[in-house]
């Protein structure tokens, strides 16, 4: 988020030195992300050792700590994994917030530098990996499960039924006028969605441990060719196609040159990938934008700055660029024909 959240710099210092032991004598916001639910900080110890500090207010569930730990210590350095605290947790709730503490990683994210041919050989073997893993029985219970839920297309539907009202808001009136004039083109992402989740869920599938939000700005890039994946925050079982759809999406205008696709794949290997799944997975992610944007937006959460940030981010999908992502989206819906 762009604005920090409603909590002093002591209070910062002492929380993180009484739950992971660690003598930090700065904390800098930084106005990166957008999760209106999240915030985060680059603090500084005493010995000028940086780390990454990620609060969380709300909606959490802790897998998103515990399985990239797991992953970590199966051996894929590549998934960030946080510290624990001094009580050998991942995590700790303090002052209305999940505590999160990570090692700063000193670079740039996949949506500010283009990923090089050795860190799309990275990802493809990290994503591979991952999707391999077999995750113990007590932990994956607790992971959440794929069930094409329409929860997000019905919010969809409801800011719809109600785009043409008048908003005191200039920032929503803005988001509806934009509506109105994408209004029949939101109807056939939805409906494609809907048809496309019906037709998954008599298919009997393999679901494997997804990132499931693998786009450039949670990919993190050194000068040195390394490479991060962090924010693991939407975790889940589900069809391998929930984090390859980011490989050739154009989420952000980035990821759709075919020599990025043949890198990946060359360290992913060979597999079947489910076209349906895929068309699928790309309208629901715009599905996700808009219900997601729409309830900042129209129900007036964050910062003035936050929501027009929102505004810019949504509008971009359906602007012509040179990667659309609704347009991409589109073709992979063509393509099953």
């Amino acid at each position: 988020m762009l604005t920090p959240p409603d909590i002093s710099d002591d209070i910062i210092l002492a929380c993180v030195h009484a739950n992971f032991g660690l003598p930090i004598t700065h904390a800098t916001f930084l106005p990166i992300g957008a999760d209106i639910n999240s915030f985060v900080y680059r603090l500084t110890s005493d010995d000028g050792t940086p780390y990454f500090l990620k609060l969380r207010r709300g909606n959490f569930n802790e897998v998103a700590v515990t399985v990239p730990a797991f992953l970590y210590a199966q051996g894929i350095h590549r998934v960030m994994a946080p510290f624990p605290t001094i009580t050998h947790r991942w995590w700790v709730h303090a002052h209305d917030f999940d505590w999160m503490l990570y090692p700063f990683f000193a670079g740039k994210n996949g949506f500010e530098v283009a990923l090089s041919q050795p860190q799309w050989l990275a990802l493809g073997e990290s994503m591979k990996a991952v999707h391999s893993t077999i995750l113990p029985p007590g932990l994956v219970a607790r992971v959440p499960r794929e069930t094409y839920s329409p929860r997000l297309r019905r919010i969809v539907e409801t800011f719809d039924d109600h785009v043409e009202q008048p908003f005191d808001d200039h920032i929503a009136a803005r988001l509806a006028a934009f509506w109105l004039t994408k209004r029949d083109e939101i109807h056939c992402i939805v409906q494609r969605a809907e048809q496309l989740a019906h037709l998954l869920q008599h298919r009997t599938v393999d679901l494997v441990v997804c990132h499931a939000d693998l786009h450039g700005g949670n990919v993190l890039l050194s000068a040195h060719d390394t490479l991060a994946i962090v924010d693991w925050d939407e975790l889940i079982l589900a069809p391998k196609e929930r984090d390859l759809m980011f490989v050739g999406g154009g989420i952000g205008g980035i990821w759709n040159l075919p020599q990025e696709t043949l890198w990946f794949y060359q360290a992913y290997g060979h597999t079947e990938i489910d076209p349906v799944g895929l068309a699928y997975y790309r309208y629901e992610r715009i599905v996700a934008d808009i219900a997601a944007y729409g309830e900042q937006i129209f129900g007036i959460q964050g910062s003035a700055d936050d929501r027009e940030q929102g505004l810019r981010e949504l509008m971009a999908q359906f602007l012509p660029n040179d990667a659309p992502v609704v347009q991409i989206a589109h073709k992979s819906y063509q393509a099953l024909s």
